[in-house]
């Protein structure tokens, strides 16, 4: 018998009980619709993982100031000065494929016109863009006369520039931090938002000596050349953990700091936190996929359930067909046919629930989703495998009936 034929007779079986086969099947269409739900969400998750990576940079070293002990009190990391320009300079020279950035941080309040915003001011040196992969949208980097000479100029932040000039060109304005007036000469393209969620764009780059001795810095500050932070990149294709052991023996020898002696810095390997942080979206996914499956399992038990039932109403049927002539590959296929057609329509009407689920989830709640046609056929392709798998033992069941037997069925 025919493909055409089997699925003719399937379809006229299944619309005898409508009510009992639309049952049947929404099983899996909840199974296929969550399945792609899931899938979507779990990817949108990794998907904003890796955006903020690329946004961060990447093989990155991140060396702040160390804790202090105060009054037998243990304060925390960032509460002592100890690191240096010095230390970055150090790091530039004997580190061989590192580029150091020394960065003093702090918020203050910035005037332009007749707008104001409160926003964070990096002081640091031209290498920072280029630590951080942050190009420039418009404008140029600092000078070297601008950072030996304490320059009064900047560069914004996407943030900082919507807030202040609006649509207007910001380059060669002037706006002013702590009542000190800076000129703007550049515009860093928009870099979104870190791993904590906080925006990186709401930033003011100055010089690092003007930030120093005009913006956040104190005389004692400014006579050490103490920073607060020193952001290290390690070329592409060499070892970050190689880099970041080499990185802490010189800072400890520079500081004197004896054998078994703490660390009077914090050095953290963003690469490996980055990684982690990826491999955890990544088992995210993969387990709301998988917690998802289920009711695709779910559903093709009942579609068993269902047809054993089917096969039991039927038996005199079968045995009619038998006596008529069917082979057992005809009864088999006929039984199979309908178990797959079942579950293909739920899978298929599940698919469009899935994505109408998935879309409402973002529209709504504003989660990230990644709709993959990739995932939409697995989940098509595995809808027809629980038809097939569970489908198997009601059919086979129906071809190895004795059509004697079976016409005496009652």
């Amino acid at each position: 018998m025919s493909l055409g034929a089997l699925l003719h007779i399937a379809l006229r079986a299944l619309a005898v009980n409508k009510l009992r086969s639309a049952l049947t099947m929404l099983g899996i269409v909840i199974g296929v619709g969550a399945v792609i739900v899931m899938i979507a969400v779990g990817a949108g998750a990794q998907a904003r993982v890796e955006e903020q990576i690329r946004a961060l940079g990447s093989n990155l070293l991140l060396i702040t100031s160390g804790a202090r002990t105060q009054g037998g009190v243990r304060l925390p990391q960032g509460s002592s000065q100890t690191l240096s320009e010095e230390d970055a300079l150090a790091i530039n020279q004997e580190v061989p494929d590192a580029l150091a950035a020394p960065a003093l941080r702090g918020g203050a309040q910035v005037v332009a016109g007749n707008a104001n915003w409160s926003t964070q001011i990096y002081g640091t040196t031209p290498e920072y863009l280029e630590v951080r992969e942050w190009p420039l949208a418009s404008g140029r980097n600092f000078s070297a006369a601008e950072m030996s000479g304490a320059g009064k100029v900047c560069l914004l932040g996407a943030t900082v520039v919507r807030e202040l000039f609006g649509g207007a060109d910001p380059i060669d304005q002037v706006l002013r931090i702590k009542r000190v007036p800076f000129t703007v000469i550049g515009v860093l393209e928009t870099k979104g938002q870190s791993l904590m969620g906080s925006d990186q764009d709401d930033i003011i780059v100055v010089p690092i000596s003007a930030a120093r001795s005009r913006v956040l810095g104190a005389p004692a500050q400014a006579r050490s050349r103490a920073v607060s932070t020193i952001w290290v990149k390690v070329a592409e294709g060499y070892d970050t953990k190689e880099a970041e052991q080499q990185v802490r023996l010189l800072l400890r020898q520079r500081h004197r700091l004896q054998p078994g002696a703490d660390d009077d810095f914090s050095l953290r390997n963003l690469a490996e936190v980055m990684s982690a942080r990826e491999a955890s979206s990544r088992v995210l996914a993969l387990l709301l996929a998988a917690v998802a499956s289920v009711s695709l399992l779910v559903g093709g038990i009942g579609i068993m359930n269902i047809m054993l039932v089917s096969v039991t109403e039927r038996t005199r049927e079968i045995g009619l067909r038998m006596a008529l002539g069917a082979r057992t590959r005809d009864i088999l296929g006929q039984f199979l046919v309908e178990a797959v057609t079942l579950s293909l329509i739920g899978g298929l009407i599940g698919v469009a629930l899935g994505i109408a689920g998935a879309m409402a989830i973002a529209g709504f709640a504003g989660w990230r989703i990644v709709l993959s046609p990739t995932a939409v056929g697995l989940a098509v392709a595995f809808a027809f495998a629980i038809g097939v798998f569970f489908g198997f033992y009601p059919a086979r069941r129906a071809a190895r009936l004795n059509p004697v037997e079976a016409l005496r069925f009652e």
